[in-house]
């Protein structure tokens, strides 16, 4: 029998949504270097990219109302796929009782499909949680060692666009970078007018 992929996964009250393993970053603290799952979630890889449908049939097995938050946020950026993104979170909020949903982004989504995301990302997403990474644009290419050389400032300026519309916006930075980095970080995020946020590596 073949095996199911793991297209959502639960965390404590939260509903995880997986839909792609696609990603334009290759960062040094990356989750997929320690291993095939998260927080215990079985493996996280796709054997292929999930179709509406497929990913419809997944989140149906829940009761969505069960759940605190939905997040889009699996072993890729979410955002390769952003058709697929958006007409699943559309879907998601027209059911009864559906709670916040979350977007979990590199926040490279403008440079990933030539085009301003910011909006309709804003119009659908409650929450948008941007990974920052660094509070230089040499430290951040060095960490996350994205594919697009402008990845610092395009980032930047989803951040500030997605301020813009309805979705609380948060800039992330994880723990394990030095405290002059998240200080610059700090500067960094306010300057977007984003929310800023130090998480723990292990969350």
């Amino acid at each position: 029998m073949e095996k199911k992929m793991t297209i959502t996964y639960v965390i404590q009250d939260k509903l995880y949504v997986n839909i792609t393993n696609k990603c334009p970053c290759n960062c040094t603290f990356c989750i997929r270097n320690n291993g095939d799952g998260a927080y215990g979630s079985d493996s996280l890889w796709l054997e292929h990219e999930p179709s509406f449908d497929e990913i419809m049939a997944d989140v149906n097995t829940h009761n969505i109302s069960d759940y605190k938050e939905i997040i889009f946020c699996g072993y890729g950026e979410p955002t390769c796929r952003l058709d697929i993104l958006v007409d699943t979170a559309k879907a998601m909020k027209e059911k009864e009782g559906c709670p916040p949903i979350r977007l979990n982004t590199n926040g490279l989504s403008d440079l990933i499909n030539n085009k301003n995301t910011s909006e309709v990302l804003g119009s659908i997403f409650d929450i948008i949680s941007i990974s920052l990474n660094a509070g230089t644009k040499e430290e951040y290419m060095k960490v996350t060692r994205p594919r697009f050389e402008n990845a610092f400032e395009a980032m930047q300026k989803f951040a500030s666009d997605c301020v813009k519309t309805d979705a609380k916006v948060i800039m992330t930075v994880v723990d394990v970078i030095s405290k002059e980095q998240i200080e610059s970080a700090s500067e960094v995020c306010n300057s977007t007018g984003a929310e800023f946020r130090v998480r723990k590596y292990d969350c």
